[in-house]
């Protein structure tokens, strides 16, 4: 039986329980007594199963290009070279929308029970996935998605802009439904626990990363929106603490395992980007002995700090005289934590929305609040005399922003990458050994099924976007 199958019997399970360790004692016993779908049925599948595939995409994908590690070595070739294949987004694309589907069922049970806050969380993970889609590919499948049962089989494409304008009306409209004082009784749910509060603030937490992304579109006045819901926390609340975040943990015990089924293959031919750590290196962070080892000398005798490899090298491995930094089989070694919202990205948000009103004292609050929190969400200690040191010290620009912002995004499944896009920040240093004319690819290509099962509405879209290739803008990009 292969993993999903066992996964979806245990999560299923954990679904109608009465409470989660109930769940896990009664995961050998008598699976088919499963008759109905509960609006808790497919919840935690869709939780733990999108969050770790995300997380191994963020490996695949966002770390190469965002110079946080790279295949090493890899003389030739590679995502850290902007080599994106037609191959490199075809799980992407088929692993959300068969969740996708899943997610509709959620919402046609909680419709049927007419429970709102279970309908919310459906609206929630929707706009999550769907963002991520849009984000990833461009023009994408939406009204007309995950409709066979319907007879649609061939749907059509909707622009970036009518995604954005779904997801964001449905957040809105999420976070009226939520009921914080009815209890959710469909099972323990693995990432809340239950707790709707926590649920609402992940709802407008999502929704001020959207209205931010789309910021540089007038079209939703994104800004007048985000200052609003900074205003009024009554009617729009958000994540204001670590323990609040939209962060899973996975036991270690069936199901909630690592995504990784051998921790070795996390490290194995793989280095430290030197950028990422070149810029922890001079603030000097504690973050780095949590994300990595420290490099030895050319024998492997002597530790010699953190040192990463380029990313987009040209040439023999050999001319780095060092043993590289790696990241740590611990970040994927459960117990861990897969990161979906962090609260720090909370505060940056809010940092970049009083930088642009030129209220630079609350600015420098949520840029401290932000980086003090995305460092202690790692188990590290932010040092006393952190923000004396003029790397890591508020500056007043949005790039001091963004790059505190970057690694508060560590392990964010595709979001250093979106962010990077949006705002050219963190400046990136170019490789002669990237191709695509060293240019950091926009899009992912649209996998080779929609060509050959979606012909046309797949034409319409490419011609409505200017092509199928890695550097046609999103929607929202500059």
């Amino acid at each position: 039986m292969k993993k999903i199958n066992i996964l979806f019997i245990f999560f299923a399970i954990l679904g109608i329980a009465t409470s989660c360790e109930k769940g896990f004692e009664e995961i050998n016993t008598d699976p088919n007594r499963i008759s109905t779908i509960s609006p808790g049925t497919l919840l935690n599948p869709a939780i733990y199963e999108l969050a770790s595939f995300n997380m191994q995409k963020c490996d695949d994908i966002t770390f190469d290009l965002m110079q946080v590690a790279l295949n090493f070595p890899s003389p030739t070739g590679g995502i850290h070279r902007y080599e994106i294949t037609e191959n490199t987004g075809s799980s992407i694309w088929s692993t959300y929308y068969r969740w996708l589907n899943n997610i509709k069922e959620i919402r046609i049970a909680a419709d049927s029970a007419k429970d709102a806050n279970y309908k919310a969380i459906a609206m929630t993970l929707e706009a999550w996935v769907y963002s991520n889609l849009t984000d990833c590919f461009g023009n994408i499948p939406m009204e007309e998605a995950v409709r066979a049962d319907e007879g649609v089989l061939q749907p059509k494409y909707n622009t970036q802009k009518e995604v954005y304008t779904k997801i964001i009306s449905d957040l809105d409209s999420a976070n009226k439904l939520y009921n914080t004082s009815k209890a959710m009784v469909y099972g323990t749910d693995v990432l809340y626990g239950n707790n709707v509060s926590n649920w609402k603030r992940f709802t407008n937490s999502l929704l001020m990363r959207l209205l931010l992304r789309v910021s540089n579109k007038s079209d939703f006045d994104s800004w007048t929106k985000l200052n609003a819901m900074i205003g009024n926390p009554t009617q729009y609340p958000v994540f204001t603490a670590n323990d609040q975040s939209a962060i899973l943990k996975l036991t270690g015990i069936t199901p909630l395992i690592s995504p990784w089924g051998r921790p070795q293959d996390f490290t194995t031919g793989r280095a430290a980007g030197k950028f990422f750590f070149d810029s922890l290196n001079a603030m000097n962070d504690p973050r780095r002995a949590k994300f990595a080892s420290q490099a030895k000398n050319s024998t492997g005798s002597t530790n010699i700090g953190y040192m990463g490899i380029p990313n987009g090298y040209t040439g023999s491995e050999n001319q780095f005289q060092y043993i590289p930094s790696n990241l740590v089989q611990a970040l994927i070694s459960a117990p861990m934590a897969i990161p979906i919202l962090p609260y720090a990205e909370v505060e940056f948000i809010k940092a970049e929305v009083y930088l642009k009103a030129n209220r630079l004292d609350s600015a420098k609050a949520t840029y401290e609040r932000g980086t003090k929190a995305a460092i202690e969400q790692w188990g590290a200690v932010i040092p006393a005399n952190y923000f004396t040191d003029a790397d890591a010290a508020f500056n007043g620009t949005l790039d001091r922003i963004m790059l505190q912002k970057y690694y508060a995004l560590f392990f964010v499944d595709f979001q250093q990458w979106f962010e990077y896009r949006r705002t050219k920040m963190p400046v990136l240093p170019v490789a002669d050994g990237m191709l695509n004319n060293k240019v950091m690819p926009s899009r992912l290509i649209y996998p080779v099924s929609q060509r050959v099962y979606n012909p046309s509405n797949y034409q319409k879209a490419v011609t409505d976007m200017g092509g199928d290739n890695i550097n046609i803008k999103a929607w929202w990009q500059n």
